[in-house]
């Protein structure tokens, strides 16, 4: 099953931010809370936990991408069925 990952929280106040590195290259495995990517505010830099375990299947959001809240970042390919 495949699991979207979605930027959630940007911050008060914040409306955009940037991809600044992705910790994972598609076909590695990834574990639920660990740090997928780092995300870059004008106010603030955080990174983005994955939410479930699984194969990081996809980048959609490439490092140096602009993002919104909602965004779809990338993609978590579980073995849930």
């Amino acid at each position: 099953m495949k699991f979207e990952v979605r930027l959630e929280n940007l911050g008060e106040g914040a409306d955009e931010a940037t991809v600044s590195f992705w910790y994972y290259d598609p076909g590695e495995e990834v574990s639920e809370g660990e740090d997928l990517a780092e995300i870059v505010t004008d106010k603030a830099t955080f990174n983005v936990p994955a939410p479930v375990t699984g194969r990081l299947a996809e980048i959609v959001a490439k490092e140096g991408f602009a993002v919104k809240r909602g965004d779809l970042l990338g993609t978590i390919e579980t073995k849930e069925r």
